[in-house]
């Protein structure tokens, strides 16, 4: 059977709705009932990361090179848990899924490893944090929030409460990575915009997806240093050529899309 102009090889139901798994051009996709693709992986380089959006949510290796302990609010398929399990052997990873049905779906077609770095929350993002903002307090290094389903960003999430509770768990120096949709007019965009502004003192970058309609926002906490926009084109070309990932379009693109904030945060 053919669907989203590939080949459906998996489908079934949950209490959320629809999960289907289409490949396509040697390309492995999650569907949740519509075209958008929630996560993708290429069967014959699985450790390359497929989805333009989720490359640009590398970008927060410009500005720190290691990590501790991370948060994902949203697996989907693991692309990035993978990611961080791959390349960061130091690192623990804990990442909050609201279906549990998706967790069997990344482990069994998506490639998603039982680590004993990984623990895997089965629970709402928002309420999560809520919860756990104090005992979690100044915890992780980066924090990656990813969760959207089948109608756009999840509600649980859109409010400035989940936002403050986001920089409560980071370090000092930590960084929050936000995977943000509907482009720079869509009024939720521009809302969660202006609170991050606020709750990081305007210490925040975007990072359009070319010729998507996905924007990664970088919120950076208090003890953040300033960056030097030369050291930074400098690391960018150093981490293209170990990761694959296209650093230097990524710096150029928050270098052009920031004016109003990036002197806060990079000397240019």
């Amino acid at each position: 059977m053919y669907k989203y102009n590939g080949r459906l090889i998996y489908e079934s139901h949950d209490d959320e709705g629809i999960l289907e798994i289409v490949e396509r051009d040697g390309v492995r996709s999650l569907h949740f009932g519509t075209y958008s693709r929630q996560s993708s992986m290429r069967l014959a380089d699985t450790d390359k990361l497929e989805l333009n959006y989720v490359r640009a949510m590398t970008s927060w290796l410009l500005f720190k090179t290691t990590i501790d302990e991370a948060l994902i609010i949203g697996l989907g398929g693991g692309s990035l848990a993978r990611h961080l399990l791959h390349h960061f052997p130091e690192c623990r990873l804990k990442a909050v899924e609201y279906r549990k049905s998706v967790v069997k779906i990344a482990r069994s077609h998506f490639g998603l490893p039982l680590d004993p770095r990984l623990k895997i929350i089965i629970d709402d993002g928002g309420q999560y944090l809520r919860q756990r903002a104090d005992v979690y307090g100044e915890h992780y290094s980066v924090a990656f929030i990813d969760a959207f389903d089948h109608e756009g960003m999840a509600s649980s999430i859109c409010n400035m409460a989940f936002f403050d509770n986001c920089k409560a768990v980071l370090k000092k120096d930590g960084i929050l990575v936000v995977n943000l949709w509907g482009g720079a007019y869509n009024p939720l965009f521009q809302q969660i915009s202006l609170w991050l502004c606020q709750i990081f003192n305007w210490k925040v970058l975007f990072l359009p997806v070319r010729d998507k309609g996905n924007i990664i926002a970088f919120a950076f906490n208090d003890s953040v240093p300033r960056y030097s926009m030369k050291e930074l084109r400098m690391q960018a070309l150093t981490l293209e050529q170990h990761y694959r990932i296209e650093f230097p379009v990524f710096l150029k693109d928050i270098g052009k899309h920031n004016a109003s904030t990036i002197t806060l945060l990079i000397k240019i």
